[in-house]
């Protein structure tokens, strides 16, 4: 977990972000850049549409004021070995990484020079903003695929190494909308000593360099704490049987709310907030 005042923010999204109305997320990852003054790189290698995907997201956030947005071309492990690449992440004070399929956005650039410069720069004070897919491999240790639904189930996810960015959780995302509680508490019951974190569509969570996460946005964010369970019989049962728990411990957060992340404490809004509108966006966070 962030434990340094040096690290800079993660910005962790659900995906389907609001990109039409008030665009309050988006907006954050941009104020948190630098607003302003901004440089912001845009990674958009999860995506099957690159090019669409990537250039919108540069037109977002050059209309939400960001002094420069650029799409770096990063479509194969070959591309994340070039220097004038490496340059312009030494220049971002914000990097953006897209939806898609964490998978691949992992296999293209874990171990590469590019992912070691992402790292580096978090480490010196650049914003990390993942949405989907980007939002997932964010973390050490990553859910790479699995089904939905409900209850958990020994098989019903696959992990796979993340970006590294931030360690001791697991991140989900499309929550609610893909039904994925009984997979994040699968994720956890693998080893309670992560801690669960399930983030709705148009919602994300800000997590600063002590590890105080605050949510924002329309939906909820859902952790699930591991910590205190008592028995679990993961190790016992088929692959596809039910999972028994207990002691697991839930909090369901919604825009204001914070968790801290190492001493697992949930912590009540810091001022008033406003009800959210109601809706969600719909699509594929693309």
């Amino acid at each position: 977990m962030p434990g340094t005042e040096d690290h800079g923010p993660l910005l962790l999204i659900g995906g389907a972000e609001d990109k039409l109305g008030s665009r309050t997320i988006l907006a954050r990852f941009v104020a948190l850049a630098g607003g302003t003054v901004a440089r912001i790189a845009v990674i958009a290698t999860a995506s099957a549409y690159h090019d669409l995907v990537g250039h919108r997201y540069v037109a977002l956030f050059s209309n939400l004021g960001a002094a420069s947005v650029e799409l770096l071309h990063l479509h194969d492990r070959t591309d994340a070995q070039h220097r004038e690449t490496l340059h312009r992440l030494t220049e971002a004070t914000g990097i953006f990484l897209t939806g898609g399929d964490q998978l691949k956005l992992t296999a293209v650039l874990g171990g590469t020079p590019v992912a070691e410069q992402i790292r580096r720069r978090h480490r010196q004070g650049a914003v990390i903003g993942g949405t989907s897919a980007g939002a997932s491999a964010a973390a050490e240790h990553m859910v790479a695929y699995g089904a939905g639904g409900f209850p958990p189930r020994k098989a019903m996810l696959h992990f796979a190494p993340g970006l590294g960015l931030i360690g001791g959780v697991v991140i989900d995302q499309h929550f609610g909308a893909r039904a994925r509680t009984g997979r994040l508490i699968a994720a956890v019951a693998h080893n309670p000593e992560l801690i669960g974190i399930g983030l709705d569509e148009d919602t994300a969570a800000e997590i600063d360099a002590r590890g105080c996460l605050t949510v924002l946005g329309r939906g909820a964010v859902m952790i699930a704490d591991g910590a205190e369970i008592s028995h679990t019989d993961i190790h016992t049962v088929p692959e596809q049987a039910p999972l028994a728990l207990f002691g697991l411990r839930l909090h369901v957060l919604t825009r204001g709310y914070r968790f801290d992340l190492p001493s697992r404490t949930p912590h009540l809004p810091s001022e008033p907030q406003p009800y959210p509108e109601v809706g969600y966006m719909g699509g594929e966070g693309i």
